[in-house]
């Protein structure tokens, strides 16, 4: 097992990044390819289709539909796939605001997907979380 799994280190010790852009989630009917050159920050297939994460210039590039204007947040800490409750008190936090929020966990970090327009205030809930369990 690897990253951290102890819910309070995780919490205080956790720095957000908004990274730049702005991503949207698209989907290929299944057996469609997908466009040449395409590099998605996620792909998920799941029997209706497959679903991409991409950035919105990729997804209008490539003509295809898409939803959900977002940005990408990644919770800078290594936190263990087995690690429970990060991710819902992350999340718990974000619905108090009325904000919905789509996560991805990948092997080090944990990555959040928040409405576009309030990108800003999702980084300062997280800030805020991460100071109060510091305490």
């Amino acid at each position: 097992m690897t990253g951290e799994t102890d819910l309070k280190t995780l919490l205080a010790s956790m720095t957000p990044e908004l990274l730049a852009g702005t991503y949207v989630f698209a989907t290929l009917a299944p057996g469609v390819p997908q466009p040449e050159g395409f590099e998605p920050v996620m792909v998920f297939r799941e029997r209706e289709g497959v679903t991409l994460i991409v950035t919105e210039e990729a997804a209008s590039a490539a003509a295809l539909t898409a939803s959900f204007r977002c940005c990408m947040l990644t919770l800078n800490i290594h936190s263990s796939l087995e690690a429970v409750g990060f991710l819902a008190a992350i999340t718990t936090r974000l619905a108090a605001a009325g904000m919905g929020v789509n996560p991805v966990s990948a092997f080090y970090h944990d990555h959040l997907f928040v409405p576009a327009d309030r990108a800003e205030e999702a980084m300062e809930l997280l800030v805020g979380l991460a100071a109060e369990n510091r305490s």
